[in-house]
């Protein structure tokens, strides 16, 4: 990573540059609709309200309506409140519905879809920038193919704070720091992982400053007769410290803001939200839980089938980032997507949400997706046609189904 602020390419050109893979993802998502449509079509259910009006899409479209305050007492005494769902999603379905026709529920599904549209560009533009153009269509085809990718079309808040985070981290490798920031803070506002960004942004800063410093200090031992050593605000080709420590401050400003807020009006103080996830019997517990939950899948002969497939599968998440570590990925995107994989995992409840709470850790895909860049088109086409099959009937299958918690 470097602190050069580089030079932005025109919108035009860099949409050029990103049309295949935008394309592919686009083509992947029809087919996913496509085949929930279908699916849902010989069940009798409307696929539409599977996107736009049930699990937590309701829960969205009741705070954008009627605002905060509604929740819901279960005959166990736990009280599901909908503070526990951050913001902006909300906002802007309310704003998109107060400027046209739609109800929040369709301005859901419509920020939804342009949402994932911005995070396949902004997933794009990350790969690329590390790996080259050829992974970043990889990247986003395999983002698109993910056996739970049918939410990145539904009227929850992943596309969007995907979006965030992805452009976010693309600011942060790029240099623009007060961007990156000001798009941390937009995420923090989006859900409660988005203190991952923020320490995505903090890390960066702080590993910047520290090698900005060893370097003026190898520079004050050496003969400076050509170039002049650079004053402690602005390093030499980089941005103004001012502008680093700027875009380290505005990046918690949502997360924090949100959380306050709620502290202040349950009167619960600064670990009020915390005491709203524990409504509903959410919180972090280092993975306790979950792994008494795939510890029990071993006390019958079926399910035992489904316990070896959870440990496969998050021995796999793990594996996936040891070779992120192994081929030298940018801290931003490490510090990132170990945190995202690390709150996903070590949440005490909803367990089966977890492949959902995954589907922002984007940066775990490169590996696969500098693998996929390096064989033949023909073979890396068939291969991500038959895992986009493979998803979008899952993924019908599924809404249909259990579907996202």
């Amino acid at each position: 990573m470097t602190d050069l602020e580089t030079r932005a390419a025109p919108p035009g050109t860099a949409l050029r540059r990103a049309a295949p893979a935008l394309l592919g993802y686009t083509a992947v998502r029809a087919l996913g609709l496509l085949a929930l449509v279908l699916w849902s079509a010989a069940r009798d259910k409307s696929a539409y309200t599977l996107l736009t009006a049930r699990w937590d899409s309701l829960w969205y479209t009741r705070v954008a309506e009627l605002g905060y305050g509604y929740e819901v007492r279960l005959p166990n005494g736990d009280v599901h409140s909908n503070l526990a769902f951050f913001p902006l999603l909300p906002w802007l379905e309310r704003g998109v519905a107060a400027v046209t026709p739609l109800s929040y529920a369709d301005a859901g599904f419509v920020v939804s879809l342009l949402a994932s549209l911005a995070a396949a560009w902004g997933i794009f533009a990350v790969a690329d920038h590390v790996h080259g153009r050829r992974a970043g269509v990889c990247a986003v085809l395999l983002w698109a193919v993910l056996p739970v990718g049918i939410v990145q079309s539904m009227a929850y808040s992943e596309s969007l704070f995907t979006a965030l985070a992805a452009w976010s981290l693309y600011a942060v490798l790029t240099g623009r720091w007060l961007t990156a920031g000001t798009l941390a803070a937009l995420a923090g506002l989006t859900r409660p992982v988005g203190l991952a960004v923020v320490a995505a942004v903090w890390a960066a800063g702080i590993a910047s400053f520290g090698r900005h410093r060893s370097t003026a200090a190898a520079q004050g031992a050496h003969d400076t007769e050509h170039a002049p050593s650079p004053t402690p605000d602005m390093p030499r080709g980089g941005a103004p410290a001012r502008r680093r420590a700027l875009g380290m401050l505005l990046a918690p400003l949502g997360a924090a803001g949100y959380v306050l807020w709620v502290g202040h009006r349950t009167g619960d103080g600064p670990l009020g939200y915390l005491d709203v996830q524990a409504g509903w019997r959410n919180g972090f517990d280092g993975g306790y839980a979950f792994a008494r939950f795939v510890a029990e899948k071993f006390t019958s002969f079926p399910a035992a089938l489904a316990g070896v497939g959870l440990i496969a599968g998050v021995g796999l998440v793990v594996w996936l980032y040891v070779v992120c570590v192994r081929q030298g990925q940018p801290l931003p995107l490490l510090v990132y997507a170990g945190v995202v994989t690390a709150l996903a995992l070590c949440a005490s409840s909803y367990f089966g949400s977890k492949p959902r709470l995954l589907l922002p850790a984007f940066p775990l895909l490169l590996p696969l997706a500098r693998a996929l860049a390096r064989s033949r088109t023909s073979r890396s086409a068939l291969v991500v046609g038959g895992v986009a099959l493979a998803s979008a009937v899952y993924g019908a299958f599924w809404l249909n189904g259990s579907g996202p918690p």
